[in-house]
C-alpha cells in the first residue's frame, strides 16, 4: 500500500485553512470586479494581523457587508457603521470600517471612468500576470515598484488602507504576481516554468 504525499506548498500554507486557501486561490488571477474589491477590502483590513485571522473573519464580512456588493458599501451610512463596529465576526476598527466604505465610493469612481475596477487595477501589471522565480521567501519582497505606483494612484483616488505593502499583498492575492516559490506545485499550474 502507498502512501499518499502531500505536494509541496509555500512555507505559509500550514493550517486547514491556510492550506486551502493556497492551494485554490492564492496567486489565481482574478478578475471578477466583487472579487476583487473583496479582497482590497480584506489586505486593508488585514494591516497590523495575521491573514489567518482575517480568513477566519473572511464569510462574516461578507454577510456584514452584503458580499462587498460595491454599490451597497458606498451608501453605508452611520448607523451600519454602529452596527460594524459592534459585529464580533469584523475587525471592529473605526478607520479600517470608514476606509472600506471611502474605498466602495472611489471603486465607483473608477468603475465610472475605466469602465470596470478590474481594468483599472490589472494595468498596473500590463494586464497580464508576473511570474517570479522565488526559491524562498526570503527572496519575495515586501513591495515592488508597481505596488507602490499602485497604492500612489489609489490614494490620489480617495482610496484608504492601500500603502505600497497592502497593494503587493493584494497583487498577490489576485495573481498579479505569481510568488509561489518555485519549488510550490501551484508556482507551475499557474503559469510558472
Amino acid at each position: 500500500m502507498s502512501v499518499k504525499r502531500e505536494p509541496v506548498r509555500c512555507h505559509w500554507a500550514k493550517t486547514d485553512l491556510s492550506v486551502d486557501y493556497h492551494d485554490r486561490e492564492w496567486g489565481l488571477p482574478l478578475h471578477d470586479d466583487r472579487a476583487l474589491f473583496e479582497f482590497l477590502i480584506l489586505e486593508g483590513a488585514q494591516a497590523g494581523l495575521s491573514w489567518e485571522t482575517i480568513l477566519k473573519k473572511r464569510e462574516n464580512y461578507r454577510l456584514a457587508m452584503d458580499h462587498f456588493d460595491v454599490e451597497k458599501v458606498a451608501r453605508y451610512d452611520r448607523r451600519k457603521i454602529r452596527s460594524l463596529l459592534a459585529d464580533p465576526g469584523i475587525i471592529r476598527n473605526r478607520l479600517k470600517v470608514e476606509a472600506a466604505i471611502a474605498n466602495a465610493q472611489a471603486a465607483l469612481r473608477v468603475r465610472d471612468e475605466f469602465g470596470n475596477l478590474d481594468a483599472y487595477l490589472w494595468r498596473f501589471v500590463d494586464h497580464r500576470p508576473k511570474v517570479n522565480r522565488w526559491r524562498s521567501m526570503s527572496q519575495i519582497p515586501a513591495t515592488t515598484a508597481q505596488s507602490d505606483t499602485m497604492s500612489r494612484e489609489l490614494r490620489q483616488r480617495g482610496f484608504r488602507f492601500v500603502g505600497p505593502t497592502i497593494c503587493y499583498a493584494f497583487m498577490q492575492a489576485v495573481g498579479m504576481v505569481n510568488d509561489h516559490l518555485v519549488s510550490c506545485f501551484r508556482h507551475a499550474q499557474l503559469g510558472g516554468k
